[in-house]
């Protein structure tokens, strides 16, 4: 078995400040560790992910990922991705401003945009709409009226992770959503979390809840950040330009403010939706075991 090094970056995404954004811990040189290991040690760091950076297995990948929640591995997520894609740069593991990264979900393009804080894209793995569910279950799992909803279905919606999306009138609801494991159960969805939302001026106020995976409340979550922007093209939230530019605003309820900007490659995203963001470094760690 390869030698475990314990060596790791704590990184803060989607922000350009320390101590905002989605915390998040990377591995650079993460082979030698078993599956075991990997998922013990995410629970340990209690971080909303861990990465492990591996060999990659295909030739045109600059490296794997393997991606822990505290409570299960993932095939893709955003800020992760956006993250280690920045460890790698700083560590000279990947090169150039484009490169692909292994995930679970395959390939994953990443492009970096230079700047005196780099903005770092993903391009979001094929989107996929699922079953959609009733409105006032929706208000009553998440302590809410049901005037407070959109007149939306809630729908699930993934892009190799399943979230609902539940779109509500304004900001101050999505600050008064809350949602525990027994308002998770009521949904009775395989879902990796509720996603909650108003449009704004700027594109969209979000708040993020999986409970069933440890995560109470989720800073950032990019993997549901191209799957959100294809719900609002869905529903006429957002315009579906082509080139057009907008922001998901969120962990800001939490404390945690985290600005997650979307792109769209042709007219409503038809070659695609690019989630970016910027990456404060915010330690070097060395881990004993």
């Amino acid at each position: 078995m390869a030698a475990r090094n314990g060596k790791y970056h704590i990184v803060d995404v989607f922000t350009e400040r320390t101590l905002e954004g989605n915390p998040l811990a990377v591995f650079p040189e993460g082979a030698g560790f078993s599956d075991e290991e990997m998922q013990k040690i995410a629970r340990e760091l209690n971080l909303s992910e861990t990465v492990f950076v591996q060999a990659a297995t295909r030739g045109d990948c600059v490296a794997r990922l393997r991606i822990f929640t505290p409570a299960r591995e993932l095939p893709f997520a955003g800020h992760p991705t956006v993250g280690s894609s920045f460890v790698l740069l700083r560590e000279g593991i990947a090169k150039g401003e484009r490169f692909l990264l292994e995930e679970g979900v395959g390939p994953v393009p990443v492009r970096v945009e230079n700047g005196e804080r780099p903005l770092i894209w993903l391009t979001t793995p094929p989107i996929e709409f699922r079953q959609t569910f009733d409105r006032a279950v929706a208000a009553e799992a998440l302590g809410l009226a049901r005037e407070d909803l959109l007149d939306i279905d809630p729908q699930l919606v993934t892009a190799g992770n399943p979230f609902l999306f539940v779109a509500l009138r304004d900001a101050a609801a999505v600050d008064r959503a809350w949602l525990d494991a027994s308002g998770m159960r009521r949904f009775n969805a395989p879902s990796s979390g509720v996603f909650v939302f108003a449009a704004t001026p700027s594109g969209a106020y979000s708040r993020m809840f999986a409970p069933d995976h440890g995560i109470v409340e989720d800073p950032a979550t990019g993997s549901a950040t191209g799957p959100l922007a294809a719900y609002m093209l869905r529903h006429k939230l957002v315009p579906g330009d082509a080139g057009h530019r907008f922001i998901s605003e969120q962990g800001t309820k939490m404390g945690r403010r985290s600005i997650l900007h979307i792109q769209l490659n042709g007219k409503n995203g038809a070659d695609g939706i690019e989630v970016g963001g910027q990456v404060a470094p915010f330690a070097r760690c060395v881990m004993e075991l």
